[in-house]
């Protein structure tokens, strides 16, 4: 394992130091993590750098909002619960988290949004209503689009046509947006809890195999001690100070983060759009089971679908962003 001392900012004022005997070259301004095709695979956003108020406008109200919606939602013991030894550990870790937005899965005929208590929906409005969170998801939009366009596109003309789908239904409930359409092209976020939130190795099999998902630290901890992200596969602990945003496509790379000290607290806010949504998009608003089982199903059409299976990993690194800038 390699340490990348990342100082959690976009754009730094001299070049990162290399990593030693890695054969991941790394770059600067901001902080991509790039292929041997140079294709962008993973991007270190940080936060703005000339943004002197960051900490005090974004990251600190932002961890705060959450600490209070947490309060709001748990009671004490279960926020603060530690899974005993005979005790089953969720897959991603012991603390508290919820899933907001559209999901597709599990059974479901099509995207729908999360069922939660009407309280609890009125706690996520507040918090995606906050300006520090608005903020977030607006830096990461324009990471985003800047430096996987395609890909980004991909994700919001996915999104537009769910939504143009959805528009046209005849049902009492229709999907509600976490953001407005400008501030982001993600489905769903998640809002992990802690307050010590420390994942364990995973990763997240239900979102696009080539797709990136966004990671914002939260909260008050020393990110030289603990908090760290590491990318198990590629051999690499990165410092994750809280404030900063890392983009990933995390349903390939396991992952996990470093535990932080006592008395010391740690948030994170995630962003995501799983897999089956794009599925159930291509498939012309249908499920792979319903067109398998519709007797209007060619085999020919059956042929084509398999060969579009087989390529489509091929055209979704395409979408990956390319660097042109200089290597070290």
């Amino acid at each position: 394992m390699r340490v990348y001392e990342w100082d959690g900012c976009a754009l730094l004022p001299t070049p990162p130091s290399p990593i030693p005997h890695t054969d991941l070259p790394f770059v600067s301004t901001p902080t991509p993590v790039i292929d041997a095709d140079r294709n962008i695979l993973l991007l270190l956003a940080g936060f703005p750098p000339k943004d002197k108020s960051w900490d005090a406008d974004v990251a600190t109200p932002a961890a705060e909002g959450m600490e209070a919606a947490a309060k709001e939602i748990y009671t004490g013991a279960k926020w603060h619960r530690k899974a005993g030894l005979n005790d089953p550990v969720p897959r991603r870790g012991s603390h508290a988290a919820k899933h907001v937005g559209v999901a597709m899965g599990g059974g479901q005929r099509y995207p729908q949004n999360l069922a939660h208590a009407a309280r609890n929906l009125l706690i996520f409005t507040g918090l995606f209503g906050l300006k520090s969170i608005q903020r977030l998801a607006g830096w990461t939009n324009v990471l985003f689009m800047a430096f996987a366009p395609d890909l980004h596109e991909y994700y919001r003309a996915t999104y537009a046509a769910l939504c143009n789908w959805d528009r046209l239904q005849q049902r009492a409930k229709h999907i509600r947006r976490n953001f407005p359409e400008r501030l982001l092209v993600f489905t769903t976020a998640t809002f992990n809890f802690g307050p010590v939130t420390v994942t364990l190795p995973h990763i997240d099999f239900g979102n696009l195999a080539w797709g990136w998902c966004t990671v914002t630290a939260l909260g008050n901890f020393n990110p030289d001690r603990g908090g760290h992200l590491v990318l198990w596969d590629l051999k690499l602990i990165i410092r994750f100070p809280p404030g900063s945003t890392i983009l990933l496509p995390s349903a390939i790379l396991r992952h996990l983060n470093l535990k932080i000290g006592p008395n010391e607290t740690r948030f994170s806010f995630t962003q995501f759009t799983p897999a089956g949504i794009f599925r159930w998009v291509y498939n012309d608003f249908r499920t792979d089971k319903d067109i398998n089982a519709a007797r209007s199903t060619t085999q020919a059409e059956h042929e084509q679908r398999k060969r579009d299976r087989a390529r489509r990993w091929q055209e979704g690194i395409r979408m990956y962003g390319k660097w042109d800038g200089p290597v070290q």
